[in-house]
């Protein structure tokens, strides 16, 4: 069960984080909303190796059956080693890009709020709150969980919808 949440997480991150990181290469920052719905979009379908992850298990290890609790307990320890891979290449990805990343996200955020016709205090307001978020991501502490956070709970939910599903040998049955 090990070697499967392993091989099947590391998968699920391994693709997250590659196509995270070629989102960033080639982002303008004129469309965020579109690249965090993309974003989104591609941890949900590299974390359906939860589910291929958890069937291989029933059906090649467990004969064909697997209770709920060992399905969402698998389908959790995938998720955490894809949020481990996750958070590993961001980690990564910053060292090697001189952590500039945080920059150019605060950056974004305040020409975005000036686009919107933000003005004055209000986006004074917004500046400062910007350079608290650059203080804090400085610290791994800080944004190591918040990176790991960002994937598990999706993790989480694929799990509990793998293991309702999965649970139930009729549905996609082993072959054999």
């Amino acid at each position: 069960m090990t070697r499967i949440a392993f091989v099947y997480g590391a998968i699920s991150g391994a693709i997250t984080i590659s196509v995270m990181i070629l989102g960033y290469a080639f982002a303008t920052s004129e469309n965020a909303t579109g690249s965090q719905v993309l974003g989104y979009s591609v941890m949900i379908i590299a974390l359906s190796m939860i589910f291929v992850g958890v069937k291989t298990y029933r059906d090649r290890d467990l004969g064909g059956v697997i209770k709920f609790k060992l399905a969402f307990l698998l389908g959790l320890a995938i998720a955490g080693v894809a949020g481990g891979f996750y958070v590993a290449g961001w980690e990564i990805y910053l060292a090697i890009t001189d952590y500039v990343f945080i920059n150019n996200y605060t950056a974004g955020i305040i020409e975005a709020k000036r686009a919107d016709g933000i003005s004055g205090e209000a986006l004074n307001k917004i500046i400062a709150d910007m350079e608290v978020m650059k203080l804090r991501y400085a610290h791994p502490l800080y944004r190591i969980p918040m990176t790991f956070i960002e994937i598990f709970p999706i993790g989480l939910v694929v799990a509990l919808v793998s293991a309702g599903l999965l649970r139930n040998p009729k549905i996609l049955p082993a072959r054999g």
